[in-house]
């Protein structure tokens, strides 16, 4: 396990013999680290976390370090990180709270730009690219494949449904719906489905056609949501992707951006 000198590794520590533990890097008793994971340099890791294989760590970030919550009493919460995550410079990560859920989660194969922050129980999925000072609330949830663009907010409690994107400066009080590429102007708007990211995912352009008419319906139609689901079952043959659509609106508590 290679240790530069000057990296401080609490002997409680658990952490996997072909892991990388580069200069001034703190490691604290109740972490752990799998196999092929690094840590470049000044990478500070605290409380119960867990990181999987082959993420990479840049410098100045930080993982696991207390909430910023006032609730938080020192309750044993947890960050639990999967595997090949790309974590960029001054990246902030808190670990979960007892009024969320205990942990704060992040999938696999995500990209963590510059000056990213992810607030107390937050979760995020797979596959996720969040740019460059994006701030996550707690108990934000990015589902798989969104892209939230720099300097981005979201607010708590909010989700960002799968394949989409949030145009930058955007400011996040609805949940943002799978497929969906949303931006803020004064108000957070709608554009319609993802489609060069839908693309680039490999959907075919027939469902990306159905999505745009679902979208239209649901913003542009001049319906309330019970109005255009309806015309939304009427109108646009049932797909895996517009079953996950409308679960996603049935299931939601703050309402979704139109």
């Amino acid at each position: 396990m290679p240790v530069h000198a000057t990296a401080q590794v609490d002997p409680g520590a658990k952490i996997a013999e072909t892991a990388e533990i580069g200069p001034y890097c703190v490691v604290g008793p109740q972490v752990e680290i799998a196999a092929g994971t690094r840590l470049v340099a000044h990478v500070y890791v605290d409380g119960r976390a867990s990181i999987g294989e082959d993420n990479l760590f840049y410098p100045y970030s930080t993982v696991g370090v207390a909430p910023q919550d006032l609730k938080y009493k020192g309750e044993p919460s947890e960050t639990v990180i999967g595997r090949r995550n790309r974590i960029r410079e001054f990246v902030t990560i808190h670990r979960g709270t007892e009024g969320g859920g205990m942990v704060t989660r992040i999938g696999d194969d995500n990209l963590l730009m510059a000056y990213v922050h992810i607030a107390h129980d937050a979760q995020v999925g797979n596959g996720a690219i969040l740019g460059h000072g994006a701030t996550l609330a707690g108990h934000v949830t990015i589902h798989d494949y969104a892209n939230v663009g720099a300097h981005s907010g979201v607010h708590q409690y909010c989700r960002v449904g799968r394949n989409s994107i949030v145009g930058g400066y955007s400011v996040i009080t609805q949940d943002v719906l799978p497929f969906s590429s949303t931006v803020s102007e004064r108000e957070n708007h709608i554009f319609g489905a993802n489609k060069v990211g839908l693309e680039r995912r490999g959907f075919p352009t027939a469902r990306i056609e159905q999505l745009q008419t679902t979208f239209r319906l649901l913003t542009r139609a001049g319906l309330n949501t019970s109005q255009a689901l309806d015309r939304i079952r009427e109108e646009v043959p049932s797909s895996p992707e517009l079953e996950e659509l409308i679960d996603f609106i049935r299931s939601g508590k703050r309402g979704f951006v139109k």
